[in-house]
C-alpha cells in the first residue's frame, strides 16, 4: 500500500502540482478584498486536482515515449508498477473532482480549468512528437493558474486576469526552452524536438532571449496602466515595478549568455533564473499590494 501511494504520488507529480497551484493562490490574493478561507482552500484543492490529473493523463498517453528516455523510464507506468487503466481511472477521478470544486467557486473557473486540461492532454501531449509548436500550445494551459486565481475571487475575465495570464504565458518560453536545451539528447531518444529550431543553436537561444525581453515590460504593465488611461484593480507601485524590472534584467542576462555561449551551463543557469523569476515577481506583487500600497 505504501508503494502504491508513492506511485500515485509520482503519477500526479505532487510537488510540481503544488508549485503550479501556488500561482493560482497568488492570483486570488491579488484580487482579494475580503479573504475567504473556504474559497481559498477550494481553489487550492480544485487547482491541484486538475494539474495532477493533467500530469497523470500525460504519463498514461506517453507510456511508450517515457520508456525511451532516461529521465522518465522509472515513472510508475513505463516501469510497469502501475497499469495504464489504473492511471486513467486515477487521473479521471482527480480531473472530475477538480473541475467540480472549481465549479463551486464559479462557472468561469471550471470552464478555464477544463479547457486547460483538454488542451494539455488532447493537444499538447500528442503534438510534442510532431512539432516544436507544442511549446506554444502547452503554454496556454500552463499560463492559466495565475489567471484562474484572479477569476476565482472576481468571477470576471478582465484586463487584470489577462495581464496575469500574459505574464505566465511569456515566462514559459525561456523556462521550457532552457529545459529542452538541457534534455535535448534525452528527448531525441523518443523522437521529440522541443527547441524552436530543433537544435541547440543560436536560433533557439535567440527565441528564448526574445520572449524574455517581451516578458520584462509585460510584468510591470500594471504600473503603466494609470498613465495610459486604463482603470485596473491590479496595481503596482514604482518600488514594485523597479524590483520586478531588476529581477527581469537578471533573467535577461541569463538568456543573453545562452545566446552568446550556446552551452549546457548557460541553459542550466537560464532554467534556474526562470525558476527564481516567476515566484519572485509574484511575491513582489503581494508585498506591493499588502505592505506598500
Amino acid at each position: 500500500m505504501k508503494n502504491k501511494i508513492k506511485d500515485y504520488s509520482q503519477l500526479a507529480k505532487f510537488r510540481l502540482s503544488a508549485t503550479v497551484v501556488f500561482s493560482s493562490l497568488v492570483g486570488y490574493l491579488l484580487a482579494c478584498e475580503v479573504f475567504n478561507w473556504l474559497n481559498f482552500l477550494m481553489l487550492f484543492l480544485g487547482g491541484f486536482f486538475v494539474v495532477a490529473s493533467s500530469n497523470g493523463f500525460n504519463q498514461v498517453f506517453e507510456k511508450k515515449t517515457d520508456k525511451l528516455m532516461s529521465r522518465t523510464q522509472k515513472r510508475p507506468i513505463p516501469s510497469g508498477r502501475l497499469e495504464k487503466i489504473e492511471g486513467l481511472v486515477f487521473s479521471s477521478i482527480l480531473g472530475l473532482f477538480g473541475i467540480l470544486i472549481l465549479y463551486n467557486l464559479n462557472f468561469k473557473c471550471a470552464i478555464f480549468g477544463l479547457i486547460a486540461l483538454i488542451i494539455y492532454v488532447m493537444i499538447y501531449t500528442p503534438l510534442k512528437k510532431i512539432s516544436p509548436i507544442a511549446v506554444f500550445v502547452g503554454a496556454l494551459p500552463g499560463a492559466s493558474p495565475f489567471m484562474i486565481g484572479w477569476i476565482a475571487y472576481s468571477n470576471e475575465f478582465s484586463i487584470e486576469a489577462l495581464t496575469l495570464f500574459a505574464i505566465q504565458f511569456l515566462w514559459q518560453f525561456p523556462h521550457f526552452w532552457s529545459i529542452a536545451w538541457i534534455l535535448d539528447e534525452d528527448y531525441k531518444k523518443a523522437g521529440i524536438n522541443m527547441l524552436p529550431s530543433k537544435m541547440k543553436d543560436e536560433n533557439s537561444a535567440f527565441h528564448a532571449l526574445l520572449y524574455t525581453i517581451w516578458l520584462i515590460p509585460v510584468s510591470i504593465i500594471p504600473f503603466i496602466f494609470p498613465y495610459i488611461g486604463i482603470r485596473s484593480e491590479l496595481n503596482l507601485s514604482i518600488f514594485g515595478a523597479l524590483f520586478i524590472f531588476a529581477t527581469g534584467l537578471y533573467m535577461y542576462f541569463q538568456a543573453y549568455n545562452l545566446l552568446k555561449n550556446c552551452d549546457f551551463i548557460s541553459a542550466k543557469k537560464l532554467m534556474i533564473g526562470s525558476l527564481i523569476y516567476l515566484p519572485t515577481i509574484q511575491i513582489i506583487y503581494l508585498i506591493d499590494k499588502y505592505l506598500i500600497l
